[in-house]
C-alpha cells in the first residue's frame, strides 16, 4: 500500500462537477503514545518513546480521543495542548499558554475509552488554535492517580475557513 501526504486542506464535494454541493472537510486520525500519565506537562509523542511530538495543524478541531491501550489501575489524565509560536525556518519557536485539559479533563484512561464532545475537555469540538500549530500534552488528571503508558488516536478535522465555498 502506498503512503501519501499533502499539505493542503482536504475537502470534497462528492464529485459534484457543478460546484453546487458544500465542500466538506475530511476527518483524520493521529496516533499517540503517552509514556507516563502521572508526569507533569508531558509532550505527547506520535508512536513510542523517542518518537517526535504530536503536533496538530492550526484550525484543528478534535472531535474524539480514543484510548486503545489503557494504563490500568486508577489512572486519570488531562490531555490538552500548547500553541507553538514562530514555527518555521529562521524563526525562534516559543510556547504559548498551555491548555492542560482541552481534550480530556481528568479522564479515566485506566481502560479502553472514547472521549467525545459530550465527555471530553473544554476545547473538544472547537478550534484548538486558529493561527498556530499545537503540540499535544498530558498531565496527571487527579491527585494520587497511577502512572501508566497509554496509546490511542486523536480524531480531528481542519475547520474550513471558506465555509464550504469552492476556491478553484
Amino acid at each position: 500500500m502506498t503512503l501519501a501526504t499533502t499539505s493542503s486542506l482536504w475537502r470534497s464535494t462528492g464529485g459534484d462537477s457543478t460546484r453546487t454541493a458544500y465542500a466538506g472537510s475530511m476527518v483524520m486520525a493521529a496516533q499517540f503514545y503517552i509514556a507516563n500519565t502521572a508526569a507533569t506537562s508531558n509532550v505527547v509523542v506520535s508512536s513510542a518513546t523517542g518518537a517526535p511530538a504530536l503536533i496538530l495543524p492550526a484550525n484543528a478541531v478534535v472531535t474524539e480521543v480514543i484510548i486503545s491501550g489503557a494504563a490500568g489501575g486508577n489512572s486519570a489524565a488531562n490531555i490538552g495542548f500548547t500553541p507553538l509560536i514562530g514555527v518555521g525556518p529562521g524563526q525562534a519557536t516559543t510556547l504559548g499558554t498551555n491548555v492542560p485539559n482541552a481534550f480530556v479533563s481528568g479522564g479515566n484512561v485506566a481502560a479502553r475509552t472514547v472521549f467525545t464532545v459530550a465527555t471530553g475537555g473544554s476545547s473538544m469540538g472547537n478550534v484548538a488554535n486558529a493561527t498556530n500549530l499545537v503540540v499535544v500534552t498530558c498531565a496527571q488528571g487527579s491527585a494520587g492517580a497511577n502512572a501508566g503508558a497509554v496509546t490511542g488516536d486523536i480524531i480531528y478535522y481542519i475547520a474550513d475557513t471558506l465555509a464550504g465555498q469552492q476556491n478553484v
